[in-house]
């Protein structure tokens, strides 16, 4: 009976990993078991049982078709990536990685001008406007950040929108030199990783430091502390981005653990959490501002939200495995 799991398990692993898939590989080694039975019953040895079995229920093809399910024919057709292509996948992905850091650097930073005219008007540098003349110029200004930060997103998927094949990572196959390349430019890439993690890591960490200072020196300044904040996180949000879009680069083109079909469901799951909870973010952000004028204190729905999303990332991680 193991010779009969083992060649299912052989015949299926080139097929989707799909709940008809499983259903249908049930279902099949249920048949294959009780016609191995009765082949027992009837006095047939071991090996002739499996062979009889085998043959009749092995033509995988032939079924799929029966039941007008997709053909492992994609499957077998590999396409073997050229070196010139890895070039090409990895400028282009860096191109749309640092578009994306720019895009969301925009966002921030509009945030920050916005907060910053409204503090030079309060203290009176900005003389011959009003008050809502000096509120139109800062939206005005974030309103063109992200403008421009939607534009960049747009054209970083346009990016990488033909090499989705990539990131499925079916039908590939890397030469052996090639491969060995990139896994020593991801080697050698290490360094720089964990550097711009660590950098990233203590602008969050630090960033509200000059909140706090700029409160002991002038209560009526805190509004400075907040835009100096929000750039510092402008910067590391840039850094996690560009350097961690190169690590997932090479990562999908060494089929490394990180991109197997439960992680990249859990990786779509979190990026829709992720999707709703940091645009909730900046609309409390500025409805807390203009409407009540907390724009002393409000600076910390960023990192409560940060604390949400890696509280639900790390509940969802526990809850599929043990799931």
């Amino acid at each position: 009976m193991n010779s009969i799991i083992n060649y299912l398990d052989n015949v299926f692993a080139s097929l989707p990993k799909t709940s008809e898939m499983e259903k249908l590989k049930q279902e099949m080694l249920s048949n294959m078991e009780d016609k191995y039975y009765e082949l027992k019953e009837e006095g047939k040895t071991e090996n002739e049982a499996i062979g009889i079995v085998i043959s009749e229920f092995g033509n995988i093809d032939e079924l799929l078709s029966e039941l007008d399910l997709p053909l492992n024919e994609e499957k077998q057709q590999v396409h073997q990536l050229s070196e010139e292509e890895v070039d090409t996948f990895f400028h282009q992905t860096s191109k749309a990685m640092k578009s994306i850091g720019i895009g969301v650097m925009l966002c921030l930073l509009g945030s920050s001008l916005l907060v910053f005219f409204i503090q030079l008007f309060e203290q009176g540098f900005l003389t011959g406007i009003t008050e809502n003349t000096a509120t139109l110029i800062g939206v005005a200004q974030l309103l063109l950040f992200i403008a421009i930060a939607v534009s960049l997103f747009i054209y970083s998927g346009q990016l990488l929108e033909k090499y989705k094949y990539i990131e499925k990572g079916t039908n590939l196959k890397l030469p052996i030199h090639l491969k060995k390349k990139i896994q020593m430019e991801k080697e050698a890439s290490q360094p720089n990783f964990f550097r711009s993690l660590i950098i990233g890591v203590a602008l969050c960490i630090l960033s509200p430091i000059a909140l706090l200072v700029t409160i002991a020196i002038n209560d009526q300044a805190a509004n400075y502390g907040v835009c100096i904040l929000l750039v510092l996180i402008a910067i590391a949000v840039y850094l996690f981005i560009v350097s961690g879009g190169k690590k997932d680069a090479y990562d999908k083109l060494l089929k490394e653990t990180s991109h197997s079909f439960e992680k990249k469901h859990e990786d779509k799951v979190i990026g829709a959490f992720a999707a709703i909870i940091w645009p909730l973010a900046v609309a409390i952000f500025l409805i807390t501002g203009f409407v009540y004028g907390n724009w002393h204190i409000n600076w910390i729905i960023f990192p409560i939200s940060g604390l949400l999303m890696a509280m639900f990332s790390g509940a969802y991680s526990i809850l599929k495995k043990e799931g």
